[in-house]
């Protein structure tokens, strides 16, 4: 990412300020800084129910999943490449590293689960090279939680500028967005099947394993 480009994003952590993304066609994505901000919610749950320990969790923000997996008894690191947010993660009481998801990592090839939340299955604007890292440092029966986008249909990568109140700030980065329908075609182009899918408070998420020569088993949506 390009210098400077992460600094809105870190002003609005400290700010609790509104921020969305907007790309070149002048489409705006919101971002939910303020639920990200605040304690893990109901949908945010349904994931944690699903997590086996040691947790990774990537882009991990200001901590809310670290902190609530602490609160659980349950291990996990936050890796972020933001330093507020890994300032606020550290200052819940709870580990985190300032790193990319694509540089060297404590624990590679042991964990569990990786976690990729709150729209960072587009980290990198490289879904595919992105989950092929998630299972590089997976051991061999982890698994990897996506949120997908609340559009299943949608599938494309972006140049885009952190925004506030329409003004555009900072410099252009990639970002991908990624719904279910896509998640399933890239599964298949790298090696791994979705085991589990499910919606909570509008939101879609994923269980993704890489067992040699299983195929998809269940994708079902609960309320």
């Amino acid at each position: 990412m390009r210098d400077g480009a992460l600094a809105p994003y870190e002003l609005s952590l400290r700010a609790y300020a509104p921020l969305s993304l907007i790309s070149q066609d002048g489409r705006a994505l919101s971002l939910d800084v303020v639920r990200w901000l605040a304690p893990v919610d109901a949908a945010d749950r349904t994931v944690l129910d699903r997590c086996t320990g040691p947790v990774l969790d990537v882009g991990c923000g200001p901590g809310r999943f670290v902190r609530a997996l602490a609160e659980r008894s349950v291990a996990a690191l936050g890796v972020d490449i933001a330093e507020t947010a890994v300032a606020l993660t550290r200052g819940l009481g709870v580990s985190a590293l300032r790193r990319s998801i694509f540089d060297p990592l404590p624990g590679e090839g042991r964990w569990p689960t990786v976690l990729l939340m709150d729209g960072n299955i587009g980290i990198g604007a490289d879904p595919a090279r992105l989950i092929r890292r998630a299972r590089h440092v997976l051991c061999s029966s982890g698994r990897v939680i996506v949120e997908a986008d609340a559009d299943d249909t949608v599938d494309e990568v972006l140049s885009v500028r952190f925004a506030h109140r329409g003004g555009a700030l900072g410099p252009e980065f990639g970002w991908a967005r990624v719904g279910l329908d896509a998640l399933r075609r890239l599964c298949v182009d790298v090696g791994c099947y979705i085991e589990d899918v499910w919606s909570a408070s509008g939101r879609t998420f994923a269980l993704l394993a890489t067992p040699a020569g299983c195929r998809e088993s269940r994708a079902t949506r609960s309320a």
